[in-house]
């Protein structure tokens, strides 16, 4: 076998192969002898036919074998030998059909990895925020779990609605002429007083209305209300409080803690919420500085990327989003070309920035010789099987049938390559930067 190397880009490598008349014959000549091994023809036994009419009766058969041995083979070897790695498909050219007693040729196309000089990743200084859970965010977890385990106690006297009282009410909105407004309106619509679950005018409005009784009365929706048409404007709000009821809520004792699981006290249901709200801090954290080191390493570092690595992450990346988009509900048939490919432009721009970040973490990988072994391989199913409730053997068959291993093996070595940074790093522990109550009150809900 012969061959040359053309270099059409830093990362794509054109190879054109010549392949002698013998090594052509010598394909010819096993596949044959596998046919004659297995096949059956009129007057002679099996295996026993003559190898020259077993190559006539199968000739395109055998001739479509021995060219995928030839070219698998070549490449295989050809790619070994030249050290290089496809980050892509590779793309044959349409090669002539082989024949007996003539030499053959064909050409393959791919990208690689490009190469560039890695910059210093060792010893590196990061700041990580220390995990700090105040007791007052255990209250309100607790407290969280007492409204939900609450029980609800019909009101029965006609009275005000109070702090915590669930009010349920038939309720309409009008303009200035008296007309109804569009999609202002309910029926049978529950509300938590105190608990901020709809705007301030129309919760004040609720608070003046006693049980079995109507009110009106001007609620303005605030400017950046959701609902554009509405925002900033006021309306006359008819609301009937049909019913009150209170939620009765545990009292916090140890029976509360053994209801909640196996916690025998008060204080070993707190450990226990401290201890999950630690561990999820202590993982963002690090998580957060492992980020700001990679930037630091990437902002001043360039190379070419493989467009057709850009290519599948972007593809990934806007069908993720036009599936979330489906289950939510949302109607894709709506979509304009327009607002596809602004999409599809945002889908570029994130792959373009993960793609370098995969190609610095795996540079990093192949020179340190990091490794995944099969059973980390298989844990990484597992793990991705139990969080979606796939079957593991379906899920399996699906990433070898659309060839997906390797990419989830260089997604583990980039994740190992990232933590071999990070502990060669020097950690400096910091105290949290203070957030706004707001973005506290969102960060307890989704830590819960």
């Amino acid at each position: 076998m012969n061959y040359t190397v053309e270099e059409l880009s830093p990362v794509k490598r054109k190879i054109q192969v010549e392949i002698p008349v013998e090594e052509v014959d010598a394909a010819l000549d096993k596949v044959v002898a596998e046919f004659r091994r297995s096949a059956v023809l009129p007057g002679f036994r099996k295996g026993k036919a003559p190898l020259g009419m077993i190559e006539k009766r199968f000739k395109s058969e055998i001739i479509n074998e021995a060219s995928s041995e030839l070219i698998n083979g070549n490449v295989s070897s050809l790619l070994q030998e030249l050290d290089l790695e496809p980050v892509s498909g590779i793309d044959l050219d349409s090669p002539e059909p082989i024949t007996r007693g003539t030499g053959a040729s064909f050409s393959i196309t791919f990208e690689i990895m490009p190469s560039f000089e890695l910059p210093a990743y060792e010893g590196l200084a990061v700041d990580e925020e220390k995990a700090v859970v105040a007791e007052d965010e255990i209250d309100r977890v607790i407290e969280r779990v007492r409204k939900n385990l609450g029980t609800k106690e019909k009101v029965e006297e006609a009275r005000l609605p109070q702090e915590g009282d669930i009010v349920t009410m038939e309720f309409a909105g009008y303009d200035e002429q008296g007309n109804p407004v569009d999609k202002v309106s309910g029926k049978n619509f529950q509300v938590t007083v105190g608990e901020g679950q709809v705007i301030p005018d129309f919760e004040a409005l609720v608070k003046t209305i006693r049980s079995g009784e109507s009110g009106e009365g001007p609620v303005t929706f605030p400017e950046e209300y959701h609902n554009k048409d509405l925002a900033g404007k006021t309306v006359t709000m008819k609301i009937t409080v049909n019913s009150l009821h209170t939620n009765k809520l545990p009292e916090i004792n140890d029976d509360f803690a053994k209801l909640l699981g196996a916690f025998e006290t008060v204080e070993a249901m707190r450990e226990d919420i401290r201890s999950s709200y630690m561990r999820n801090r202590k993982e963002l954290g690090k998580a957060k500085a492992q980020s700001d080191l990679l930037e630091r390493l990437l902002a001043d570092l360039e190379f070419p990327l493989p467009e057709s690595m850009v290519e599948r992450y972007a593809g990934n990346i806007l069908a993720e989003r036009l599936g979330r988009m489906q289950r939510q509900g949302a109607d894709l048939s709506g979509l304009d070309e327009k607002a596809v490919e602004e999409m599809r432009a945002t889908a570029k721009t994130e792959a373009e920035k993960f793609a370098k970040t995969q190609i610095f973490l795996l540079s990093i990988a192949k020179k340190e010789k990091l490794e995944v072994s099969p059973q980390e391989m298989e844990a990484a199913l597992r793990q991705i099987a139990a969080q979606g409730n796939h079957d593991l053997k379906e899920l399996h068959e699906h990433y070898v049938r659309n060839n997906l291993l390797p990419s989830l093996r260089d997604r583990l070595l980039a994740d190992k390559a990232m933590d071999l940074i990070y502990d060669k790093a020097t950690v400096n522990e910091v105290d949290p930067k203070p957030a706004n109550p707001e973005e506290g009150s969102a960060a307890t809900t989704s830590e819960e």
